[in-house]
């Protein structure tokens, strides 16, 4: 993976646009998190293989991140924190986010076709 550039992940984006794609998405803290005091707890999501369709894609930068939204028909799909990314067999948009020391908080990934699992 490389360092998100913004015209290159855009334009890739737009590509998706008003077909129907695969979507995964994952956030976590899990086994990062650390909570010495016991106040605060793991959190975490993940989605894979949802197909969806949206007809609106942006990708914006907030400081040293960037954040995208998918705008569908009844909602919407966002990601935030994102930091590097990379395409993957051809067709699929891998977005990742990373900590200081190298580790994943979130993924956004959209494909075509299904993701192996």
């Amino acid at each position: 993976m490389k360092p998100i550039e913004l015209d290159k992940v855009q334009e890739v984006l737009d590509q998706f646009k008003h077909k129907p794609v695969y979507i995964h998405l994952e956030t976590t803290n899990g086994a990062y998190a650390s909570h010495f005091d016991n106040t605060g707890y793991n959190v975490g999501a993940y989605i894979r293989n949802a197909k969806v369709q949206f007809s609106q894609a942006k990708i914006v930068k907030q400081k040293d991140i960037y954040r995208v939204g998918l705008k569908m028909e009844q909602g919407w799909i966002y990601a935030e924190g994102l930091t590097d990314w990379t395409i993957h067999e051809g067709d699929q948009l891998l977005l990742a986010g990373h900590d200081p020391k190298g580790r994943l908080m979130v993924a956004l990934q959209i494909s075509e076709t299904p993701f192996k699992n």
